[in-house]
């Protein structure tokens, strides 16, 4: 995705409260009338920034071109220059410590976290991170001081999403409470996180075992299932595909996006996702199906990345097809269904049209032992059993 601004776009924004990221670590801030340039960069581990010149005096080339040369220092190991962006005319006056608002926060945090993104679908991992907040959170309290943000402004973001949109709603308070941690290891606020779920919000929002009855309609019958895959293998491009491999192995959306050639072994028909990228911190060994090994063998591989869904707009960067993809190609064809709602019919079709332990349909959809005991007595990860479950499911969806 394109983050660098136009001279009209820069423009146009300049007549915009907020901060807009105009290119690599440079940004328009704009409030009250003042629209200055401002270079955020990281030191010491921190997130830090400083101006570099007011808009239009300061062009958006310039701009570009001091935030690059910057940026060269930063790597030199040299100190960075302090810019004045106060007009020559004007008395200097003693400068009060900057307010920082939720969206700045917000905004640093993901700059500084995108590095770290790269290797799993970065640039557009880090823009849906950040545009979930810019529209839910923003509109709330984007522009209130990071340390007056109270639980009442968190609850006004999440409340009208939270029994309507439940994947979308649990990510945007987990980014806030992300965002509010930085602030606080930052200095900016203290006392506790009014976005932290155990122990508060979990008092005053149902729990996400209810709001599951609210959205039982987001399923599709397991026994429609068959001719959606029927329909869905006419499409040829990333996100169909990657849907019938999510479909296919009843993995999580994040799992198979972020997917890389490294991790499956076609010959064996195994795909071992690493701990790292799994929900409960463990590593998921996933028995794929002919269906599924057909599939992976038929599809196009980008020369120089590793991402098996690959994203056109990262060549050459690893990078995937958003995480957003599959929701929106469902959109279009079952309107109403999520992605999430597949696992759901695959565990219905086992329980009632088969007769595979519970435990074999749980650890296929690698969900966390629940009982102790159970967890104890179980070895191994019952991969042959899974195996001809899952062979059986993608042969029912033939």
């Amino acid at each position: 995705m394109r983050v660098q601004l136009t001279a009209l776009e820069v423009r146009k924004l300049a007549k915009v409260d907020g901060m807009h990221r105009a290119g690599p670590g440079l940004y328009l801030r704009v409030r009250g009338g003042s629209v200055l340039w401002m270079f955020r960069y990281m030191q010491s581990g921190k997130a830090r920034e400083l101006s570099i010149g007011a808009f239009p005096a300061l062009s958006l080339a310039d701009a570009l071109a001091k935030a690059a040369d910057l940026r060269a220092k930063i790597k030199r190991g040299e100190p960075l220059p302090v810019f004045n962006s106060q007009p020559r005319n004007r008395t200097a006056v003693p400068s009060e410590p900057a307010v920082e608002s939720f969206r700045d926060v917000a905004e640093a945090l993901c700059d500084a976290m995108r590095a770290g993104w790269k290797g799993e679908g970065g640039g557009k991992h880090g823009d849906d991170w950040i545009n979930s907040l810019r529209t839910y959170a923003y509109p709330c309290f984007g522009d209130k001081p990071v340390a007056e943000v109270a639980t009442d402004d968190v609850l006004a973001a999440l409340s009208p999403i939270w029994s309507t949109k439940t994947e979308t709603a649990t990510r945007v308070r987990q980014r806030i409470e992300a965002v509010l941690s930085a602030a606080k290891a930052r200095g900016l606020r203290s006392g506790e996180n009014p976005a932290a779920w155990k122990g508060h919000l979990d008092a005053l929002l149902p729990t996400i075992s209810k709001r599951r009855r609210v959205e039982h309609h987001a399923a599709m019958n397991w026994r429609d299932v068959p001719a959606f895959m029927s329909e869905l293998r006419q499409r040829s491009n990333m996100s169909a595909w990657a849907l019938q491999l999510t479909i296919l192995t009843a993995c999580r959306t994040g799992e198979v996006i972020g997917a890389r050639w490294a991790e499956i072994d076609l010959e064996s028909g195994l795909w071992v996702i690493p701990a790292v990228r799994m929900k409960a911190h463990v590593e998921h060994r996933v028995p794929l199906p002919s269906q599924a090994v057909e599939l992976l063998e038929s599809m196009p591989r980008m020369e120089g990345s590793d991402a098996v869904f690959w994203g056109r707009s990262k060549k050459g960067e690893g990078g995937t097809i958003s995480q957003w993809a599959m929701l929106m190609l469902i959109k279009g064809m079952r309107p109403g269904l999520t992605v999430h709602g597949f696992r759901s019919a695959f565990r219905d079709w086992a329980a009632e049209n088969t007769s595979f332990p519970g435990e074999v349909v749980e650890m296929a959809l690698a969900h966390t032992i629940a009982n102790q005991v159970e967890a104890a007595y179980r070895r191994g990860d019952l991969l042959d059993k899974r195996r001809e479950l899952m062979q059986a499911w993608a042969d029912y969806l033939e």
